[in-house]
Order: structure tokens, then sequence, then C-alpha cells
């Protein structure tokens, strides 16, 4: 009686008990960080406890992806993330830490898509017509991107490869770096994350999505003018790998709510995000299984000296 006596207290404890960290490895201010910080408002409110997001910036993401992946499995320590943390990162950085089986993913809540964008003066009012000039004189166009290995520079790497231009990256530090770099026309165009473009000061000739944005229905998607390139950055929450089943089920039922709350909706609405937003745990690991071996075949081709 005794020993059952001492163990019930713990035992009968249900999780969660304690307030819950939620890493985030952009900085404030951004899509992932301003989708992080609503998705926190749902999850407290469901789950009674405080939620509290903590920016960890650095490595591309490696070293908030390192923290949550030596965390304790016990759901306290969780990830919110684009894909990319699981499908480009560990190949990029060997060092980083963790793999992409290092995670257990609780439900994906967006769909981030991306937008190939020229300066409003610019002459090309299409993805052909870009291509055209490309053609015509390579290696004169230039472009620029949010880093290496960022979905926006493996757009571009597909769009070139898939239309056959040759043409002259510029690597910057994120899209708030590309953005000036392409209105003050230092470089021609550029692949941006949709919710980043700034209203009416660029051009957008084309979309890089399966089917037109919603928000957007003039803009044809880059593939209906004529190249299949469609990458698409979706991600959500993940946990350190060994989540108790009971844990991760309750956190991806309160994933769920706070991902369909009007709140989280209208934020995703206003930022321009892909119209599927939640998938429950079983369909956001398989979607990611298959970004892995997406984003395998064209990591494939960096030089990664």
């Amino acid at each position: 009686m005794m020993g059952l006596l001492g163990t019930c207290p713990q035992a009968r404890a249900e999780f969660p008990d304690r307030g819950i960290e939620v890493v985030v490895t952009f900085a404030p201010g951004g899509t992932p960080d301003v989708l992080a910080r609503a998705l926190a408002e749902g999850l407290q409110h469901n789950l009674k406890q405080p939620i509290v997001v903590v920016n960890r910036l650095g490595a591309g993401g490696a070293v908030g992806g390192a923290a949550v992946a030596r965390a304790a499995p016990d759901g306290y320590t969780l990830l919110f993330s684009p894909a990319l943390i699981v499908s480009v990162v560990p190949t990029l950085q060997p060092a980083a830490g963790f793999t992409a089986s290092s995670f257990d993913p609780i439900c994906q809540t967006f769909e981030s898509q991306m937008a190939l964008i020229v300066p409003a003066a610019s002459p090309y009012h299409s993805v052909g017509e870009l291509v055209a000039a490309a053609r015509a004189e390579p290696g004169k166009l230039t472009w620029g991107h949010a880093g290496r290995g960022s979905i926006p520079h493996l757009a571009g790497l597909e769009l070139a490869k898939a239309s056959g231009i040759s043409v002259v990256e510029v690597p910057y530090k994120g899209d708030a770096e590309t953005i000036p770099a392409l209105m003050s026309g230092q470089i021609d165009f550029a692949p941006i994350t949709l919710s980043s473009v700034p209203e009416g000061r660029v051009r957008i000739i084309g979309v890089f999505a399966p089917m037109r944005n919603p928000a957007l229905p003039d803009v044809a998607t880059v593939k209906e003018q004529g190249f299949d390139v469609s990458p698409v950055s979706f991600g959500g929450l993940f946990g350190p790998k060994g989540l108790p089943q009971a844990v991760k089920d309750r956190l991806e039922s309160a994933c769920k709510a706070a991902s369909e709350s009007p709140r989280y909706a209208d934020l995703a609405r206003s930022l321009r995000l892909g119209a599927n937003l939640y998938a429950p745990a079983a369909t956001f690991a398989a979607n990611l299984q298959q970004d892995i071996a997406a984003k395998a075949q064209l990591l494939s081709t960096l030089d990664t000296k």
C-alpha cells in the first residue's frame, strides 16, 4: 500500500503540468515567428499552460534544431519550423547535431508558397519573357535568394534547370536583404517567400505552386507558364524523437484546435499562405518523407565544398 501511495501523485499527473517552450529558428517578426506566436496562443488556450516562444538563431536553423533534438522527449520543448529543418539542414550541415530522424512530427500547420519577382520597372512581365532574355544573353541576368539551401534558393535552381538558362546567382541573408537589392536594381529577379513580397513595390510574374494562390487569382503559376517547377515550403510543430504516444496525441489535438482557430486562419490568409494549413502527424510525416527525397535530389547538384 505504501508503495502504491508513494507513486500515485506522479502517476496521475497529466500532461502538461507546467509551461512549454516552443523554439523558432527564425528572427522575431518573420513569417515563421509570427505563425509560431499565433499558434502558441491557441496551444496555451487548449493546454491550459504557458507556452513560451523562444527564438534560437544561427547556422541556418541548426542551432535551434540541435537544441530541441537534444531536449528530453517529454513534450515540454518543441520546435516550430519549415520542413527544411529535416530535408535540407542535415544534408548541408552534417555536423549540425541532428538528422531527419531526430524529431517526432506532431502536426503540420502551414504551407508557404514562393513568388518570382522583378523590379516594378522591369521589362519582364512573365516567366517566359524572363527566360527568353536569359537564353538570349547567357550569364547576363542576375538573381538573388535568401541564402544557400533556402527554399527560394532551391526554387531558383529548379527554374534554371527546367528552363536551361545560365544566370548569375547572388546570395543574401534572407528575404529582408534580397528585396532591397532587387528594388535598387542590383539583381534582375528573385524567388521570394510570397508572404514577404512588398505590396505594389515589385512585380510578381509567377507563383511557384501547383495552383494559383487565392490571394492572387490573376497571377499565373510558373507551371502554368510552361515550367514545371512548384516547390512549396510547409512546416509545423515537432518534438524530440521518442515522445510518449499519450503526450504526442495530446499535443496533436491541441495543435489541430490552434491551427483551425479563426485567429490563426485569418493570419494565414493575411500572409497569403497556401490553402493547406493543418495536417495530422501521420500526414505531416509522409509529407516530410516526400520532401526529404525531393530535396536530396536537388541538393546533390549543389557545390558542397
